[in-house]
């Protein structure tokens, strides 16, 4: 008889212990299926995630490299080797920003509310901007381009502004209408048109936390007519901050490695910051779960692994009798192996089998109201962030502007679960090893038997 049949008969002769390794199987598959399938689910949303947020990098002030360098002058890069950063082939748009204090004179006036007068008679702030519709406020929706269109690239040299509705119902201003800017030394003089009027939400008596302004009365101004306005508008235009959304979010590393062989020493005082803040904000919840399945999952499998090795090692002792008559036969060791591996993996098959059909619900129950409680507790933690009042830091009251919450990026709270063929073959592939691994360890004893001994002393 070979030894395959023997496998089956052996199975059905035992069907105490068949059913005790079943069991131990199942578990084992359906704990290392869950992982598996919370992992490829969670995997999917965050990259949906990335998706639905863009990949982005800022170039901003660097306060290490400035207080560690014993000053405090804030840096500035020609705008010229931004633009070749922006022509790298990992960019697909971007922008960069300066500002400086403007002042409306004669009939116009700046819109009443807030702190008074925080820059001056007539002082506002104007943000020099490439590109407006790349400003996070546009990009989330918190502002509202009412009429007009955006400041664009081709802007760039122009003199062009948008201004806030309330600015422009105060002093009768619309699109095209001309508006005059006095610069920050309060001599050069320019005319500018009004290219579009926005809708910022926030109520005129809540300053703008950067500017202490009101913040009806930010203008946002084409980056090289503010320039014009500033002691060295002559020289080449210079900026304190950009914006690169790139193509993927892949290519974040490649990008700055790439902007720093071209920018060179351009990038002191600066650093490329990934804003991956908005896809860690949704996808805390995500990770927090599955830490927390592949550890049960790697749990699950060590501890069955250690189990099935007992119940094979058990086996073997219990049938030294039956091994003894096999080889006084001729049957051979390696048979007799392969036998009880046999053995092992159509359990197993039939235990990851059954696994695959009730799994993925149970999993999408399972990791669905974790999930929730997860997300739930990181949407209450980013509610209660406050900000500090105006014109502080928040190191007094212990409030860090970095932890200020991303809008429009809530916590991931649903994912879905889904069994695809390749996760099929994954837990075939462990659940395969960790029976084959536990027939290894008490194979060594078949190894050692000899018939004779078995027969004569096993009475």
């Amino acid at each position: 008889m070979n030894f395959v049949k023997r496998a089956g008969l052996s199975l059905w002769a035992r069907k105490g212990r068949t059913l005790i390794t079943l069991a131990t199987f199942l578990v084992i598959s359906v704990m290392v299926l869950a992982g598996v399938l919370i992992s490829g689910a969670t995997a999917q949303a965050e990259q949906d995630a990335k998706r639905s947020v863009g990949a982005e990098v800022n170039l901003t002030m660097d306060m290490d490299q400035l207080v560690g360098g014993g000053g405090m002058q804030a840096p500035r890069i020609d705008a010229a080797t931004v633009d070749r950063l922006g022509a790298l082939p990992q960019v697909q748009k971007y922008t960069y920003s300066m500002w400086d204090r403007v002042i409306l004179k004669g009939k116009y006036m700046l819109v009443g509310g807030g702190p008074v007068d925080p820059m001056g008679p007539g002082g506002t702030v104007g943000a020099g901007v490439l590109d407006t519709s790349l400003l996070p406020d546009f990009r989330s929706g918190k502002f509202t381009l009412l009429s007009g269109e955006h400041l664009t690239a081709a802007d760039k040299d122009g003199k062009q502004l948008l201004i806030e509705e309330r600015l422009a119902k105060q002093n009768g201003l619309k699109v095209g209408d001309k508006i005059t800017l006095t610069g920050n030394d309060e001599k050069t003089t320019a005319d500018f048109t009004v290219a579009g009027i926005y809708r910022d939400p926030r109520p005129t008596t809540e300053p703008d936390p950067q500017y202490e302004i009101n913040p009806a009365n930010m203008l946002y101004v084409a980056v090289g007519g503010l320039s014009s306005l500033g002691s060295d508008g002559n020289g080449p235009l210079q900026v304190g901050k950009a914006t690169f959304l790139l193509k993927d979010a892949d290519v974040q590393a490649a990008f700055k490695d790439e902007a720093k062989r071209v920018a060179g020493s351009a990038l002191d005082g600066f650093k490329l910051d990934a804003n991956d803040k908005a896809i860690q904000q949704m996808t805390g919840p995500l990770k927090s779960i599955r830490s927390t399945a592949t550890l049960a999952m790697w749990l699950m499998g060590t501890a069955g692994a250690a189990v099935l090795a007992l119940l094979v090692n058990l086996a073997v002792k219990q049938r030294r009798t039956e091994y003894g008559v096999l080889l006084a036969l001729g049957e051979k060791k390696s048979n007799l192996i392969a036998q009880q591996a046999l053995e092992t993996v159509l359990v197993a098959a039939v235990a990851i089998g059954l696994s695959s059909m009730f799994a993925p619900s149970l999993t999408q129950s399972a990791s669905q109201a974790l999930l929730g409680r997860e997300a739930t507790a990181a949407q209450k933690k980013l509610d209660s962030w406050q900000a500090p009042p105006p014109g502080s830091t928040g190191l007094g009251e212990g409030t860090d502007w970095d932890d200020k919450p991303v809008e429009n990026a809530d916590p991931i709270g649903e994912i879905a679960v889904a069994l695809d063929p390749a996760d099929l073959a994954t837990v075939g592939g462990i659940g395969l090893g960790i029976g084959l691994l536990a027939t290894v360890i008490p194979a060594g004893a078949v190894l050692r038997l000899s018939p004779r001994t078995i027969l004569t002393k096993d009475k």
